[in-house]
């Protein structure tokens, strides 16, 4: 019982940084995606656009690493793995999404996700990453 216990918190942790790597991995490309860095677009001038495209990076992100933890495979290594192809694979079609709600939109979609005015763009652009990270959930699944 111990031993079984002691595997699950090892699982855990090792699910956990790979988890949190992703999800430094969805800063680093909506920090890519958008002109200006993030750190100080968010937290020194306070850019509501930035903010909700990015949380929306991060709960997409998060919702992709759950839902592969929870139909993970029996053979744990099989389960990081997966993880880590779902997770990349997520990021990749988040972006793509960017870029084709981008070219589908007049203007600049980084250029107004990064103005500090709010913006409606911003709302559609974290739905977007959103349901993209949703539609890999379900893939999964």
């Amino acid at each position: 019982m111990l031993e079984d216990l002691l595997s699950g918190a090892w699982q855990s942790v090792v699910y956990g940084v790979v988890g949190v790597a992703l999800m430094v991995a969805g800063f680093v490309l909506v920090d890519l995606l958008t002109p200006g860095r993030l750190r100080e677009l968010i937290w020194v001038r306070r850019n509501a656009n930035a903010g909700l495209l990015l949380a929306a990076n991060q709960l997409g992100v998060a919702g992709i690493v759950f839902t592969a933890i929870l139909t993970s495979y029996s053979d744990f290594a099989k389960g990081i793995a997966s993880t880590l192809v779902f997770g990349g694979v997520g990021l990749l079609i988040m972006a793509l999404a960017f870029f084709v709600l981008d070219l589908l939109t007049p203007g600049k979609l980084g250029e107004i996700i990064c103005s500090d005015e709010p913006h409606p763009a911003a709302r559609v652009s974290a739905a977007t990453h959103f349901g993209a990270a949703l539609i890999v959930c379900a893939c999964i699944a």
